[in-house]
């Protein structure tokens, strides 16, 4: 009677390991992605360069995750789970290694669009482990873990990168992520389990013909949409929180650390409590909650005028919160849609959407805002009124897939 208990216990524990190296992976790639938005005020400064020059140094990680994505997701199926992430999380190192010691502003660019590259598919490598090795039953749990990484990262990546980037310069920052990448690469290479998926071989012709079939499959499509409409939402904000809070809001550029040490640390309570709150009472009765409550710190972050540090610290921290609370229960309601032979696939579809509409959202947010001739930005409230729309809108889309597969 004992057996059967201590191998559940057994089974937990290995998935527990499987979270946290999963987790890792996160942290480094998004640390990566993140870094650039504090930094935002330094390139600026050290470049000379415009809010959208800016915004295209941003969004090309995106696109080119993306893009990449969009044509990996043709053999995202065919070889072996954690050969695939691997070599995915090794081109990402790489190209973030060729960020760190990117002599110039083109240099630097081309470096972003090869990291992105990379590290578009191996987001969506991590996602498709979480959904091949968790069980429905306990993956909202586990998604809330992986995706806490983003608080992860804001709590010691963005603070402790923002030092290095003082103490030194903006490129030690990239040395730092590459060295925490490799740590992480060795780890996954240790812990992480194989996962072949049983497809038989293709050639190209009809490998492109069951990508077309999954491309246009309506219920694909529909989840496709959800994540990317709160992607669209939240990079046309996010990248320019640090200009907006130092050059209109009166915050420090010293104290920039503060905003996503703070942030990090509310929302890594929130991600968990989150995930356990899906698999309790349901994914999109957590996710209608969650997005319609995001709209309140949308409206006030983009609407701040000079205020005290500590209002900018419950601000930030509240958007950072909530906007990243989000995509816990759309990942899980996604996560129902796909078919397990076509997950690699439908993930990589998925990020790729994701990742171009973030990309369109930064560099439509760039076009859109200005600055005076202090520098302060103009017509951030018009990119929040964007954020608020799209919250509106996926939850009309959440609520579809969750009739349609009778979800909770």
């Amino acid at each position: 009677m004992n057996v059967p208990a201590t191998d559940d216990l057994a089974a937990l524990r290995k998935e527990r390991f499987i979270i946290i190296i999963l987790a890792a992976i996160q942290v480094a790639h998004i640390l990566d992605f993140v870094i650039m938005m504090p930094l935002g005020p330094q390139f600026m400064r050290v470049f000379n360069i415009s809010p959208v020059e800016f915004s295209t140094l941003v969004s090309a990680y995106t696109f080119s995750a993306g893009i990449v994505g969009f044509f990996g997701a043709l053999y995202a199926d065919h070889f072996d789970r954690k050969k695939f992430l691997l070599f995915n999380f090794s081109g990402f190192i790489i190209g973030t290694f060729m960020c760190a010691i990117s002599p110039n502003f083109g240099a630097l660019l081309a470096a972003r669009i090869i990291a992105g590259a990379f590290g578009g598919i191996l987001n969506a490598s991590v996602l498709s482990l979480v959904s091949d090795l968790i069980p429905y039953q306990r993956r909202g749990a586990a998604m809330g873990v992986v995706m806490s990484a983003f608080s992860i990262s804001s709590i010691l990546g963005v603070p402790t990168g923002l030092f290095i980037a003082n103490a030194f310069d903006w490129h030690g920052a990239f040395y730092f992520i590459c060295i925490i990448g490799l740590i992480f690469w060795i780890a996954a290479y240790f812990v992480l389990p194989s996962v072949k998926i049983k497809t038989e071989p293709r050639s190209f012709k009809s490998n492109l013909m069951n990508f077309k079939s999954i491309l246009i499959q309506k219920d694909y499509i529909q989840a496709f949409t959800l994540t990317s409409t709160l992607g669209f939402g939240i990079f046309m904000i996010v990248p320019f929180i640090s200009t907006y809070l130092v050059r209109n809001a009166g915050l420090p550029e010293d104290k920039l650390p503060l905003i996503y040490l703070v942030g990090g640390i509310c929302t890594i309570i929130t991600a968990r409590t989150v995930g356990k709150l899906c698999d309790r009472i349901g994914s999109f009765a957590v996710f209608k909650v969650v997005a319609l409550i995001s709209i309140v710190p949308i409206f006030l972050l983009t609407n701040l005028p000079t205020s005290p540090l500590w209002i900018i610290l419950i601000v930030s921290s509240l958007f950072t919160m909530m906007g990243s609370a989000r995509f816990i229960p759309a990942m899980t309601l996604v996560s129902a849609v796909v078919k397990p032979e076509e997950r690699g696939t439908f993930m990589s579809l998925e990020n790729a959407s994701r990742q171009l509409s973030s990309g369109l959202a930064s560099q439509g947010a760039g076009l859109i805002l200005g600055s005076t001739a202090a520098g302060a930005l103009t017509h951030y409230n018009i990119v929040g009124v964007v954020g608020v729309v799209t919250s509106i809108i996926a939850i009309f889309i959440a609520l579809r897939i969750k009739n349609k597969f009778n979800l909770r």
